[in-house]
């Protein structure tokens, strides 16, 4: 299977700091979208809610 990443619709061209999220089997991946030859982050998916869940929390 070949991780299909995904970047936000909000995200620019402009150079900003954006990631990419990639569905993977029993887990969410997470990269750098400029540098993504840089390696990958990989949480649970129950992980990856909370982690979403804090950022919506601090916004």
């Amino acid at each position: 299977m070949t991780a299909v990443w995904r970047k936000s619709s909000r995200s620019t061209n402009q150079g900003g700091a954006c990631v990419e999220v990639a569905a993977l089997l029993n887990s969410i991946g997470l990269r750098d979208s400029k540098d993504p030859e840089a390696g990958l982050l990989v949480l649970s998916r129950r992980r990856f809610g909370a982690l979403v869940q804090q950022i919506k929390e601090r916004a």
